[in-house]
């Protein structure tokens, strides 16, 4: 095993990349989590991502046995989550399902919501033919970066976010399909447990609404990371042709996604721009393989998409 950057040493994320050895081939990535896979979590821990490159095509399968050998437990559900996926089995979903032409901003996966994964996992299956790169962002760095007036507003108040969902699949991101199941109840036990408000429309649909903070510190190195996901909800977000679009249908109360602070008052334009910028150049752009695993402490770092031309096949799983 030897680990370099991609651009180099000390760039995000650290690659390992496999090596020659009497191991077959097909075994090389299990092999490396069963010897040295303590060394790569505390590896982890101290820089938020790890690249595994040079490995043999492991598959969806083979991913998810990676994740489950890597993490020692089985993969997490994305119930709850406010992205269109697909899933695959296994613990493994298709990355985010938006039209190619869109960029992701870096967000920390489900800090809009109670429960959150600590880890994520990305298997390139098809890398695109050109863009489709996954940005990184070390949360520690953004935080350290941000105007403390900023922050101190933000840990103040928190942040609301609010989403539309669908009331049947084939519309649009439905309920049912963010919370995998066709039962009314499962989904008010979820919202009871973790205190989100909740109203099913006479369409169909459901209205959340929930209050998470804008930080978080990470239960082993107790670091305090940027952990929301303010700016990506926020109307402003969207493109003004997308804007025009979807308030029309819909009006602004109506948006599937949709932030404020926590108390209600609007976000800032001044502060979202302000966050964007920040992130921004904080940026480092990850450009696929075949084969590729890209291992993330979601704490530590967000992620994000960059628009792409072709087909482009990224999975993931949760732990």
């Amino acid at each position: 095993m030897t680990e370099t950057g991609p651009n180099g040493a000390q760039s995000l994320p650290p690659v390992v990349e496999a090596e020659g050895g009497a191991a077959p081939a097909a075994e090389a990535l299990f092999e490396l989590c069963r010897g040295r896979g303590e060394e790569l979590r505390g590896r982890l821990r101290e820089r938020g991502a790890l690249l595994l490159r040079g490995f043999p095509p492991a598959g969806a399968a083979g991913f998810a046995r990676f994740v489950r050998e890597f993490a020692g437990r089985e993969p997490l559900d994305y119930v709850g989550g406010a992205s269109p996926r697909v899933k695959l089995g296994g613990g493994v979903y298709t990355s985010t399902e938006y039209p190619s032409r869109y960029t992701l901003s870096l967000h920390n996966e489900l800090s809009y919501t109670y429960r959150w994964p600590a880890r994520l996992y990305f298997y390139c299956e098809t890398a695109p033919a050109a863009g489709g790169e996954t940005p990184l962002g070390d949360s520690r760095s953004i935080l350290r970066g941000l105007d403390s007036e900023v922050v101190e507003r933000f840990r103040r108040k928190g942040v609301r976010y609010v989403r539309n969902l669908k009331g049947a699949a084939g519309t649009g991101y439905s309920w049912q399909e963010a919370f995998e199941t066709a039962e009314r109840s499962e989904v008010e036990a979820y919202c009871r447990a973790g205190g989100v408000e909740f109203e099913w429309r006479e369409d169909g649909g459901l209205r959340l609404s929930e209050v998470r903070p804008a930080t978080a510190r990470h239960p082993e190195t107790g670091e305090e990371v940027w952990f929301n996901q303010a700016e990506a909800f926020h109307p402003s977000a969207l493109d003004a042709e997308d804007y025009e679009a979807l308030t029309a249908e819909a009006g602004e109360d109506g948006l599937r996604l949709n932030a404020s602070y926590g108390d209600g008052s609007p976000l800032e334009p001044e502060a979202l721009a302000h966050v964007r910028a920040v992130t921004r150049a904080e940026m480092t752009l990850v450009a696929w393989r075949p084969g590729d695993i890209l291992v993330l402490d979601n704490l530590l770092t967000c992620h994000g998409r960059m628009p792409f031309e072709g087909p482009r096949r990224i999975l993931l799983a949760m732990t």
